[in-house]
C-alpha cells in the first residue's frame, strides 16, 4: 500500500525540502524559526499539495486532515483556539512561491473572526475598535480574494464614510463607525462564512488558485519562471500593527536596492497591518523615524537585519509587524535590486569578506549587465 503523501510542515520541524518544497517564504519563516529569531508561530503548505490540487482541481486526500492537525498544534503553542468566540486565534493565509513573485498572489488576514469572535478578541484586548478593525480588514480581503467580489465596492464604502465623517485616513475611524462599516461589507458579500474552519480551507484554496491568475501567468512569462512550480501557502499565527500606539509594521532592506550603499532603508506605519503598505492609502514614514518611538525595537530590527544578511550572504528585503512594542518578522528574501546595486553589493561583500569573488561573478545576471551598459537617468 503506497504512503500516503504529506503536505504540511511546522516552521520548526524540518522538511529536506528546501524553497522548492516550501516556497521562499517558508524556507525563511523556518531559517528565522531555527535561528531563535521573533518569528510568529506557524506551518506551510508545500508546493506538492498545490501542484496535486491544480491536477485534480480540488484538495488532496489527507491535506484537509493535516491542516486540523497542525492547526491543533498551533492552538497548543500559542494557547488560543481558532474560532473561539471568547478568545480566538487569529491567523493570516500567505503566498509563497520558490521563486519570488512579490504581489503577484493572494494573502488573506485575521482569518478566525466572526460576529461572535470579534465581541471576544475585543473583551481580551480591552480595545474594541482594534478588533472591529480586524473584523472588517477581513471582511473586505475575503471577499475580494476568495469570494470574488468587486473590491470598488469595498472601497467606496470605506471612502464614503470617511467622508461622511469628515476623516482622511482609516485611522480616523471610531469604534461606532467600524460597526457602521462592518454592517455595510456584511451586505456586499452576504456570503462571507462564519464557521473559522471554513474561512482557513476556502483561503488556502484561493491562494493556490492565486498561482493561475492572469497577473501571475503574466508576471510569469516575463520572468522564465515555469507554469507548473505551484506556491505554497504559508499558515501563520496573527501579529497586529493595527493595536494603536506602539504598534505598526514596515518593510526593509540590509542595503539601498537602488545604489548598493550599506546604509538604513526602509518604511513603516504606524498603528497598521502589511497591507496597509503596498496598499499605498497612507503615506509610510522613513524607517529611521521608528528609533525616536520605539528605540528597543527599533535596536531589535537592526541587530536583526546584520544576523540576516550575515546568515545569507546577500542583501535581504525584510518584512516586519511591531504589536504593542514587540517585534516579529514575517518575511525574509534577498532583495531586488537594481545592476548597479547589484555589483556594488557584489564587490562589497567580497572586500567585507562575506562571499569570493567566483560567487560575487555568479550573483551577477547577464541581462543586469546590459542595463549597466546602457545610459541611464540620474
Amino acid at each position: 500500500m503506497p504512503a500516503v503523501a504529506r503536505y504540511v510542515y511546522d516552521f520548526d520541524e524540518e522538511s529536506g525540502g528546501g524553497r522548492e518544497l516550501l516556497g521562499g517564504k517558508g524556507v525563511g519563516l523556518a531559517d528565522m524559526t531555527l535561528m531563535g529569531l521573533p518569528v510568529p508561530a506557524g506551518f506551510t503548505v508545500t508546493t506538492d499539495a498545490c501542484r496535486a490540487y491544480m491536477r485534480a482541481g480540488a484538495f488532496p486526500v489527507g491535506l484537509a486532515d493535516e491542516l486540523a492537525a497542525h492547526l491543533r498544534r498551533l492552538e497548543e503553542k500559542t494557547g488560543k483556539r481558532f474560532g473561539d468566540p471568547a478568545d480566538p486565534l487569529l491567523v493570516s493565509v500567505r503566498s509563497g512561491a520558490a521563486i519570488s513573485m512579490p504581489g503577484m498572489m493572494d494573502t488573506i488576514l485575521n482569518l478566525g473572526l466572526n460576529d461572535e469572535s470579534v465581541e471576544g478578541l475585543a473583551a481580551t484586548t480591552g480595545n474594541r475598535r482594534f478588533a472591529l478593525d480586524s473584523y472588517r480588514r477581513l471582511l473586505q480581503m475575503f471577499g475580494e480574494v476568495v469570494d470574488g467580489v468587486d473590491g470598488r465596492q469595498f472601497e467606496e464604502a470605506l471612502s464614503g464614510l470617511k467622508a461622511d465623517r469628515g476623516v482622511r485616513n482609516d485611522t480616523d475611524l471610531t469604534a461606532d463607525d467600524l460597526t457602521e462599516l462592518i454592517d455595510i461589507f456584511r451586505r456586499i458579500d452576504p456570503a462571507f462564512p462564519h464557521d473559522a474552519t471554513d474561512q482557513l480551507l476556502r483561503a488556502v484554496a484561493a491562494v493556490f488558485d492565486s498561482w493561475d491568475t492572469p497577473r501571475a501567468q503574466v508576471y510569469r512569462r516575463a520572468n522564465d519562471i515555469a507554469d507548473d512550480m505551484g506556491t505554497a501557502v504559508n499558515v501563520v499565527q496573527m501579529v497586529c500593527g493595527n493595536r494603536g500606539e506602539g504598534s505598526g509594521t514596515g518593510v526593509c532592506f540590509t542595503r539601498d536596492p537602488a545604489t548598493g550603499e550599506k546604509r538604513l532603508f526602509g518604511e513603516f506605519l504606524p498603528n497598521a497591518q502589511g497591507e496597509d503598505v503596498v496598499a499605498g492609502i497612507r503615506t509610510p514614514r522613513l524607517l529611521a523615524e521608528l528609533e525616536g518611538e520605539l528605540p528597543e525595537a527599533y535596536a531589535e530590527l537592526l541587530a536583526t537585519m546584520a544576523r540576516l544578511e550575515a546568515h545569507y550572504g546577500d542583501m535581504q528585503d525584510i518584512e516586519f509587524t511591531i504589536e504593542q512594542g514587540r517585534l516579529y518578522l514575517l518575511q525574509t528574501r534577498n532583495g531586488k535590486r537594481t545592476a548597479q546595486a547589484a555589483v556594488r553589493v557584489a564587490c562589497d561583500m567580497v572586500d567585507e569578506g562575506v562571499i569570493t569573488k567566483e560567487q560575487a561573478v555568479q550573483r551577477i545576471d547577464p541581462k543586469q549587465l546590459d542595463q549597466l551598459l546602457h545610459p541611464t537617468i540620474d
